[in-house]
């Protein structure tokens, strides 16, 4: 399947993407990084983090979200702990679900 060359996004999308870009800044001026330094610890080049900086739509979330963490923004609880035990509830629910829905087949016993 061919990828299109522009992807529709609400304006929902289109304004928290600007509003992280622009906190991932805020968070990166009030450390004191330059775009350099950051991209160089987030492992990533410099235009990929003035991308994010600009709330660009082809940015990956796992770049996006490595630099929010290095810049201090928080991403959904304020400490680790709390979010860990969110992953860890979550992982328990996920634990109960089948691991597959289809049935094996039979064991067939042939020796005769």
């Amino acid at each position: 399947m061919v990828k299109p060359a522009t992807r529709p996004l609400s304006q929902y999308s289109m304004l928290a993407l600007q509003l992280l870009g622009q906190l991932i800044r805020e968070g990166r001026l009030a450390k004191g990084f330059n775009t350099t330094d950051l991209a160089a610890r987030a492992g990533i080049s410099r235009a990929l983090l003035q991308r994010i900086e600009r709330g660009d739509v082809g940015c990956s979330i796992g770049a996006c979200f490595e630099v929010a963490a290095l810049c201090g923004v928080a991403l959904f609880e304020p400490d680790e702990s709390a979010l860990a035990k969110r992953l860890s509830a979550h992982t328990e629910k996920l634990a109960l679900l089948p691991k597959a829905i289809r049935r094996t087949k039979a064991e067939v016993h042939d020796d005769f």
